[in-house]
């Protein structure tokens, strides 16, 4: 049986991490907060967002602060996000797979309403069998969504690898009973996504590569 890849897009397909880096400094210029640099960013982000913000506030954001600074953030990165291309090597790989009769689908904590324009704008929409994105606020990680994902899907979880930027990836993955690959490129350093126990990779095709070894 063919294995089916689950990408992640933010950070992953999409070489957005600029764009996060400006809004998240600007959720932070709200309340006064320090700016980050990229390596600390890297350093300390975690999911749910609210954790990645007490460990730099050294607390969980109040309610007001927290509806201040999500819609500072989101309010910046979405007027960023349209000029964010896609990771280099990206369509090459999608396209690919697709030729060769390999499986993949996209799932995102990106909202859903926003991802289905954005995959379409850079011409890679037909290259999944579905695309998910966050079909709700909560601030939860990916483990939940992955779940309804590949029920969806109807593929078996021994078949799938998900590649991500993200320790939440992993975890997901892990819920499911999937493998993960998780590349460097995105919202984690590669020492904090070593800790975690999967691949680490620092491009999309040694992701892939490594995806095919381990299913």
């Amino acid at each position: 049986m063919k294995k089916h890849l689950v990408w992640d897009w933010n950070g992953t397909l999409l070489d957005d991490i600029a764009a996060v880096i400006g809004a998240t400094n600007a959720a932070f210029a709200e309340l006064g907060l320090q700016q980050l640099t990229l390596e600390r960013y890297r350093e300390l982000y975690t999911v749910p967002v609210p954790k990645f913000y007490e460990r730099l506030m050294g607390r969980l954001p109040t309610d007001a602060e927290w509806t201040l600074m999500d819609g500072t953030f989101h309010r910046y990165y979405w007027e960023r996000a349209e000029n964010c291309g896609l990771t280099p090597g990206a369509a090459e790989l999608l396209a690919a797979r697709q030729a060769a009769g390999a499986t993949q689908s996209l799932l995102s904590l990106a909202p859903h309403a926003e991802l289905l324009p954005l995959v379409a704008r850079h011409g890679i929409a037909e290259r999944f069998v579905r695309v998910d994105g966050r079909p709700d606020s909560s601030t939860d990680g990916k483990s939940g969504h992955m779940v309804r994902h590949l029920e969806a899907l109807a593929v078996p979880a021994e078949r799938v690898v998900v590649i991500g930027d993200a320790a939440d990836d992993a975890i997901a993955a892990a819920h499911v009973g999937a493998k993960a690959v998780l590349f460097t490129g995105g919202s984690h350093s590669r020492a904090s996504l070593e800790r975690v126990g999967v691949p680490v990779v620092d491009s999309l095709e040694e992701a892939v590569s490594v995806a095919e070894e381990l299913v």
